[in-house]
């Protein structure tokens, strides 16, 4: 069984902060694969479905961020779930916003809900880490983590979360460099891609019409009515 754990603070004060992005990605993998209902057990809310034809259980701690661990040991110790199935997803001040990274072990870097997981399991659990980006001064990152996410973070928050569920059964697999791989390219197009993108634009002075003509598009089916109140739709109106 795969345990992914996101980390973040419970309570609606916290939801569009900072800290509780491994919440809004467990979120979004649960309404993506069809998981069940979220239950409350082990000191967390949690969640079974499967993922990759292996079955996974998604957790969120109600032990706040600090305590994570407490909730995740007891998970791990209950169902004897080893370090290596347990992914931790978690904001990352050292990454710019957007940018990911996945590993197995590794120091806490300062985060207390990385710490306190640590203390609980050892240090071989697998982490995904998210980018928030620095403040710029220690002073300011306890605050920081804390405040929400700005609307324009949407630009790249809501495309990251959306490839991350796309390819979470990869998780499942235990292949994290094709994970890692699946979102960098999801959420950084190939460079021949830009470069065909601007050879479409007409020079400077000149008269847009010179430019080859686009193939006209045909107009967008209307979405079914789960994607306007999926979780990409609920994440978007967190922030309008």
């Amino acid at each position: 069984m795969l345990l992914i754990v996101g980390l973040g603070n419970p309570g609606r004060e916290y939801e569009k902060t900072r800290h509780n992005v491994g919440w809004m990605a467990v979120d979004v993998i649960h309404a993506r694969h069809r998981f069940g209902p979220w239950k409350k057990r082990f000191q967390a809310e949690t969640s079974d479905g499967m993922l990759g034809g292996e079955k996974a259980l998604l957790m969120k701690p109600l032990t706040y961020m600090n305590e994570s661990g407490r909730a995740v040991g007891e998970a791990a110790r209950f169902l004897k779930i080893e370090p290596k199935d347990i992914v931790a997803i978690h904001d990352e001040l050292d990454l710019p916003a957007g940018k990911t990274r996945i590993k197995s072990g590794g120091g806490g870097a300062g985060h207390n809900g990385i710490r306190s997981l640590t203390g609980h399991l050892g240090p071989d659990y697998r982490r995904l880490r998210i980018g928030i980006g620095h403040p710029g001064h220690r002073e300011l990152v306890h605050s920081y983590v804390l405040h929400d996410f700005a609307k324009a973070d949407t630009a790249w928050l809501v495309p990251l979360l959306d490839a991350i569920a796309d390819n979470a059964e990869m998780l499942a697999l235990g292949n994290d460099a094709g994970f890692a791989t699946r979102i960098h390219l999801a959420t950084n197009p190939p460079a021949e891609q830009t470069e065909k993108a601007k050879a479409t634009k007409p020079a400077p002075g000149k008269d847009a019409s010179a430019a080859p003509p686009m193939e006209a598009k045909p107009a967008a089916a209307t979405p079914p009515a789960e994607e306007k109140t999926g979780p990409f739709a609920r994440l978007k109106r967190l922030f309008d």
